[in-house]
C-alpha cells in the first residue's frame, strides 16, 4: 500500500512541526562555536524530519516510490552563533503555494541561554522530488506529490541557455575575466553525492565554505594568517544557494567565487557560480550568495565583530597593498 496517503501529503504541506536539534561536534572548528555549514545541516535536518512526522520519510520515499528528496534551495540568516552541544528546537513551517512546483518550509530554530530564548536562525527552504532513473522506474508517481516530482533537478525553473565552452585549459580563465573573483576546477567525488548519482546540497554547502578559504588565501589572509597575525575568524551572518541543474560523481565541476560589493569596512558579499562542462557547453548547475565579516576571539567563550582593516579590504577589493 502506498505511503503517499492524502493526509499524509496534507500534514506535509498544511501542518508545522518542531524537532529537537545539535550541532555536529566536526562543525566546531575554532573554539566551540559552529559555522554556517552545519547550522545550515541542522536546518536541512529539521525538514527531513518534517518528512518524517508527516508519514513521508526520505527512506521510504525512494524506496517505494523512486522519489529521491532534494533540497534545492537554502536561504539562511544566522541571528545567533551556536556553540558546541547547544540544543534547539526547530520549526519547520510548510509554505507551499498552490501553484507552486517546490515544496516550500520556512525554518526558525531558537535555543536558550543564560534562561533567555533566543531566535538563532531563520531559512527558507525549497524541495524537489527527484524522479529516480538509475534503477528501473518505481511505477506512477503518487498523484499527490506530482507536482513536485520532477525528471532532473531545476526542471521546475526557466533555464539560462547553456554557452558554448572555450577550450578547457581556458574555461576558468574566461570565467573570471574582468571580474574581483577565484575560480578552480574539482572532480565531484562519490562522497559529496546521493541517489547514487548526483551532488546534493550538503555538498554544495561544504563548497561554498572551501571557496572563502581558497579566495582568501590566495590573496594573502588566509583563515590561519588571519588567526595568528589577530585573532580574527571569518563569520557568517547569511548565505543563500540555489541548485538550478544536475552535477553529477566523477564530472569536472568548475566554480567561480566573485566579490560582489564590500559594505563600508563590516561585511562583503560574494557570488558563486557552479559549472560542469557538457556536450561542449557550460552548463551552469548552481548559484548562490555568501556574506561574510569577521571577529575578533576574546576568549574561549566569547568573539565580538570587528571592522576591517586596509589590509583586509585591500586583499578582498583586489587592491595591490600600499607600500
Amino acid at each position: 500500500m502506498t505511503l503517499v496517503t492524502e493526509t499524509a501529503v496534507k500534514a506535509l504541506l498544511e501542518t508545522p512541526t518542531t524537532t529537537r536539534v545539535r550541532p555536529r561536534y566536526e562543525g566546531s572548528n575554532i573554539c566551540t562555536w559552529i559555522g554556517f555549514k552545519h547550522v545550515n545541516y541542522l536546518v536541512e535536518e529539521a525538514v527531513l524530519d518534517h518528512f518524517r512526522q508527516a508519514g513521508l520519510p526520505a527512506r521510504a520515499l525512494y524506496e517505494e516510490h523512486g522519489l529521491g528528496l532534494d533540497i534545492v534551495s537554502l536561504d539562511s540568516r544566522i541571528l545567533h552563533a551556536f556553540h558546541m552541544d547547544d540544543i534547539a528546537d526547530a520549526e519547520v513551517t510548510p509554505w507551499t503555494k498552490d501553484d507552486d512546483s517546490t515544496i516550500g518550509f520556512k525554518v526558525t530554530i531558537q535555543f536558550e541561554r543564560n534562561g533567555e530564548i533566543h531566535k538563532a536562525v531563520t531559512s527558507k527552504v525549497r524541495v524537489s522530488l527527484r524522479i529516480d532513473t538509475y534503477l528501473e522506474a518505481a511505477g506512477e508517481v503518487p498523484a499527490g506529490l506530482a507536482r513536485f516530482a520532477v525528471a532532473v533537478l531545476g526542471d521546475d525553473l526557466e533555464r539560462e541557455s547553456a554557452a558554448v565552452a572555450p577550450a578547457e585549459e581556458e574555461i576558468l580563465a574566461s570565467l573570471t575575466a574582468g571580474a574581483n573573483a577565484y575560480g578552480w576546477k574539482w572532480n565531484i567525488p562519490y562522497p559529496y553525492c546521493h541517489f547514487t548519482e548526483r551532488l546534493q546540497m550538503s555538498g554544495y554547502l561544504r563548497l561554498m565554505e572551501e571557496g572563502k578559504d581558497r579566495f582568501v588565501a590566495d590573496r594573502g589572509i588566509s583563515i590561519k594568517t588571519l588567526l595568528d597575525d589577530r585573532r580574527w575568524i571569518p563569520v557568517v551572518p547569511r548565505s543563500d544557494i540555489r541548485i538550478l541543474d544536475e552535477a553529477l560523481m566523477e564530472e569536472d565541476l568548475y566554480t567561480v567565487y566573485t566579490v560582489e560589493e564590500v559594505f563600508k569596512d563590516f561585511t562583503y558579499t560574494s557570488r558563486m557560480d557552479f559549472y560542469v562542462l557538457r556536450d561542449g557547453k557550460l552548463v551552469k548547475t548552481a548559484t548562490g550568495r555568501i556574506v561574510h565579516g569577521y571577529a575578533v576571539i576574546e576568549n574561549r567563550r566569547d568573539w565580538s565583530l570587528v571592522n576591517f582593516d586596509q589590509r583586509v579590504i585591500d586583499a578582498i577589493s583586489a587592491k595591490a597593498p600600499q607600500a
